[in-house]
């Protein structure tokens, strides 16, 4: 794409518009875009020294202002490296009716890397591949630009930067190493745009040789884009194909598995405090760790969760307890809520049910087209991958009861007062729908029981039982995974 490039080669379509003309046509498709359902993300990235600024300038200069963020990526902040890779891109993510521009991207840090090693390039691209399908089957367009200006034209503009005063600290190691090195960068960025020049975001490669010129380009793109977007004539796109279940596998799961009182007592302490002891070697180590816990309602997540943080030092746990998205959330991928809360290095989220809503309340209650809970799965079993890929240790607990104990617990929190708070009409609405959730949370076992993040169901008709098992299964897994990063570790 840049190789064969043609700098003398002049689409003089745009000479002689003014760039405010064509920033206004931009900005009528932009309050079209306001009452909408959709949203956009424009990338601009580059080269250093392109004219980036410039760009964005003329972009947004005739934009209603309530209607669009600027967001800069440069250097990373010094706690970027404590999340997932993407975790600070997602949380700038645009929100229905609106436009997120993106100077710099999640692209940059791998195009200023030469000596990337394949295995991270492609799992980091792949990565970005999943975001930019989803946010796209979530009516989002994503549009990418990418600034190329000639080595000499760099040298010039880095030059001009150095003899003016006032902005000579615009000038980075990375604008020297990229002029120092011009063709080694310029075929490793072909490398890169190439691997990403994905049929339904595609990289528009503009010349900055000229930036008046570039930024006619850039918003004629940029309205052509969006002009095409909302006069798609709506189509109800087609239900991934899901392969059939062969067998129901909660209709296995012993229910009536149990443990003395003596048992319970007898292991209960001594496990929490191991827990406890887990947690803090996790700190130490800086292994960020996710506990999901999803089931039927009533089995008893709470309780568990409670017994499972009894001697965990608090400051090394938050506890993410998903309601119904809020009006704001739900202007936003379904999936951009959960990544406000990952855990940093060496932290646990303990999540009391979560982004598994999608395919079980939103599936059922028909809150979520069948299309798109139904290319949940696959979304987020991709999700998952590359947070287990990114170091984090992922552990799923899917504790269940039958109709019969639902109902009595029911019974029993409307008879006592001290927790008749929890009961609500819509736990009765919701009972009424117990084999429609059961169906649900066998296709989702089914189809998210992966290696990297298996599920573990617990038997939950006992509480005791249900709490026991929840303790030692964490304790097992967070051994096992500590046990072997430090053996990857060793191998190295």
């Amino acid at each position: 794409m840049l190789k064969d490039f043609d700098f003398d080669k002049k689409d003089t379509t745009l000479s002689g518009t003014k760039r405010s003309e064509l920033g206004s046509e931009l900005a009528a498709l932009q309050r079209k875009l306001v009452t909408s359902d959709s949203s956009m993300l424009i990338i601009v990235d580059g080269w250093e020294s392109s004219g980036k600024g410039h760009i964005l300038k003329d972009l947004t200069r005739e934009l209603d202002p309530r209607y669009f963020e600027v967001n800069v990526f440069d250097d990373a902040m010094d706690d970027n490296d404590k999340h997932p890779f993407l975790w600070r891109f997602a949380r700038d993510l645009p929100g229905k009716g609106r436009i997120a521009f993106f100077d710099r991207s999640f692209y940059s840090e791998l195009m200023n890397d030469l000596k990337v090693k394949d295995e991270r390039l492609e799992h980091h691209l792949g990565y970005i591949s999943f975001l930019e399908r989803m946010l796209i089957a979530d009516n989002t367009i994503v549009l990418k630009l990418f600034l190329h200006h000639s080595e000499n034209t760099m040298e010039k503009r880095i030059e001009k930067l150095k003899d003016d005063p006032y902005r000579e600290f615009l000038i980075t190691k990375d604008d020297e190493k990229q002029l120092k090195k011009y063709t080694k960068y310029l075929k490793h960025f072909d490398k890169i745009l190439g691997m990403t020049n994905f049929e339904a975001s595609p990289w528009h490669v503009i010349s900055s040789e000229d930036l008046k010129d570039a930024s006619r380009e850039a918003i004629s793109i940029a309205s052509s884009t969006l002009k095409s977007h909302l006069e798609q004539t709506e189509k109800k796109p087609p239900v991934p194909i899901r392969s059939g279940l062969k067998e129901k596998l909660l209709a296995k799961v012993d229910l009536k598995a149990t443990i003395t009182e003596e048992e319970y007592e007898a292991q209960l302490a001594k496990l929490q405090a191991e827990a406890g002891e887990l947690v803090y070697e996790m700190w130490l180590k800086k292994i960020p760790c996710i506990l999901v816990f999803e089931g039927t309602d009533a089995a008893g997540k709470g309780g568990a969760i409670s017994r499972l943080t009894r001697l965990i030092d608090p400051r090394s746990y938050d506890v993410a307890t998903t309601a119904a998205p809020t009006e704001n959330e739900s202007r936003y991928n379904y999936l951009w809520r959960f990544y406000q809360t990952f855990p940093v290095k060496g932290k646990m989220t303990i999540y009391d049910r979560s982004w598994y809503g999608r395919v079980l309340v939103e599936r059922v209650e028909g809150f979520t087209p069948e299309h798109r809970w139904a290319a949940a799965y696959e979304e987020i079993n991709e999700m998952e991958h590359n947070l287990v890929h990114d170091g984090l240790l992922i552990i799923k607990f899917l504790i269940v009861i039958d109709k019969e104990e639902q109902k009595q617990r029911f019974k029993d929190r409307e008879n006592d007062p001290d927790k008749n708070h929890k009961l609500t009409d819509e736990d009765w609405r919701n009972h009424e729908k117990f084999e429609q959730y059961e169906k649900a949370m066998n296709e989702m076992v089914a189809r998210t029981d992966t290696k990297d993040a298996p599920w573990i169901i617990v038997e939950g008709t006992q509480k005791e039982y249900a709490r026991i098992k929840v303790l030692k299964e964490f304790i097992s897994r967070a051994r096992a995974f500590i046990d072997s990063r430090e053996g990857n570790k060793q191998g190295k």
